[in-house]
């Protein structure tokens, strides 16, 4: 039995975002704190008022009625009236509620569609335009987003506070960029909406919140697909990128949580209904002659979804590992690139194409050399490990780390 404060969490988590964005489009990003407290104080009321009368029949409906209601008694004690409002009001002396909260569906979707070109702007740090989609975009509250960025709630606050004063001086609009701009501005956004999934996918620390995140990252991504002007071959491939990383997420981790690699991974724990989904949006990406590193990266993901392991599959991945870097060169893309090389050549090639980069300060530099060197060289692949061990701050990577060690250390005991 579903219990009444798992409905309001999940409601809180779905119709938060919905509200905020609503609001901020009506009353503008100068008002978004006054969006995010008449939302609070809308899921305050429903909490204390369901604990006493039990759950309504229409959850949602009563949530966006008492959100209205606020809504019109804020503007009426403050007197902040849109232009949008006072227009209406010179036509008539009621205020509408469609026109104080217009939330239907349509509305809902361009409001945070069009909070996502207002969020993801080059004018703020990567890391606010996270923690504003993470916050505005996707309803995480503050202690989640401080307990997964491993700091405290002040730290966050004020970094978003920061952002929100930023955007407020440049006076930056929620809208659609025009015709010109919306696959440039376009680009920013896939590029956070990328970051907001690395954040869950690439730890396996927090993993109930970490895996929210993933998926709210999906759910924004799929939100630019429904859209016509946003449908764009690059955020086809972003999505397909998406579902193939998620469809290998339980296949990451043993059952105490421990880190997995991919060639030890089971086959059987891949997601196939993502893998299938992921193969959709990538050929949806392939219509045009636009080749993107969002395509060459959902290519990568696609062949290591496939579950042999012959020559065919690491050579693609390589080739493909090869158009990336010309695209869009990265240390890190050309250090995954030489796991590839390990794979299609020979492991002596991939050690000296990763030792070439120098990476000294990377504990994934470190343990990759380190498994590299554990068939050929065991000194040299201890030293590695040990580096990779110092370096690392994920415990659940170090405790890899220290169990390979100690693997190699016992077979000379």
């Amino acid at each position: 039995m579903v219990r009444d404060s798992e409905v309001i969490d999940k409601l809180f988590r779905e119709e938060f975002r919905k509200i905020v964005s609503v609001l901020t489009k009506t009353f503008g990003l100068d008002h978004l704190e006054i969006a995010e407290d008449i939302a609070s104080d809308t899921f305050l009321i429903a909490s204390e008022n369901w604990k006493l009368k039990g759950l309504p029949d229409n959850p949602t409906a009563w949530l966006y009625l008492v959100a209205k209601n606020k809504t019109r008694d804020y503007i009426k004690k403050q007197n902040i009236f849109t232009n949008k409002i006072v227009a209406e009001l010179q036509k008539d002396e009621v205020i509408s509620e469609d026109l104080i909260l217009d939330l239907s569906p349509k509305n809902i979707s361009d409001s945070q569609l069009q909070m996502m070109f207002a969020i993801c702007n080059p004018i703020i740090s990567i890391e606010s335009q996270i923690g504003l989609a993470l916050r505005i975009l996707c309803g995480f509250g503050i202690e989640e987003i401080a307990n997964a960025f491993l700091t405290n709630k002040e730290t966050i606050n004020k970094r978003l506070f920061r952002a929100k004063e930023k955007l407020r001086i440049e006076n930056v609009k929620i809208e659609f960029p025009n015709e010109n701009e919306i696959v440039k501005r376009l680009e920013a956004v896939i590029s956070t909406i990328y970051l907001v999934f690395n954040e869950g996918y690439n730890s396996v620390d927090n993993l109930t919140i970490k895996n929210s995140f993933s998926q709210e990252a999906m759910r924004l991504n799929l939100l630019l697909l429904e859209n016509e002007l946003t449908q764009k071959p690059f955020v086809f491939a972003s999505m397909a990128l998406m579902c193939f990383h998620a469809s290998r997420f339980e296949a990451r981790k043993n059952a105490n949580g421990e880190l997995i690699l991919y060639e030890d991974q089971d086959f059987e724990l891949w997601n196939n209904e993502l893998i299938i989904r992921g193969e959709y949006y990538l050929n949806k990406a392939s219509k045009g002659n636009e080749i993107s590193k969002y395509h060459l990266e959902a290519a990568i993901a696609f062949w290591h979804t496939q579950k042999n392991s012959d020559d065919l599959k690491w050579k693609n991945i390589l080739q493909l590992y090869n158009r990336l870097l010309q695209i869009e060169y990265s240390p890190i893309t050309a250090l995954n690139r030489t796991f590839a090389l390990a794979k299609a050549d020979s492991i002596e090639n991939a050690i000296k194409e990763a030792e070439k980069l120098n990476l000294t300060s990377n504990h994934y530099y470190h343990s990759l050399l380190g498994n590299l060197y554990e068939t050929i060289n065991e000194k040299k692949a201890l030293f590695h490990l040990q580096l990779a061990e110092k370096l690392v701050i994920n415990n659940q990577e170090k405790n890899y780390i220290s169990k390979k060690i100690k693997e190699i250390k016992s077979k000379h005991q």
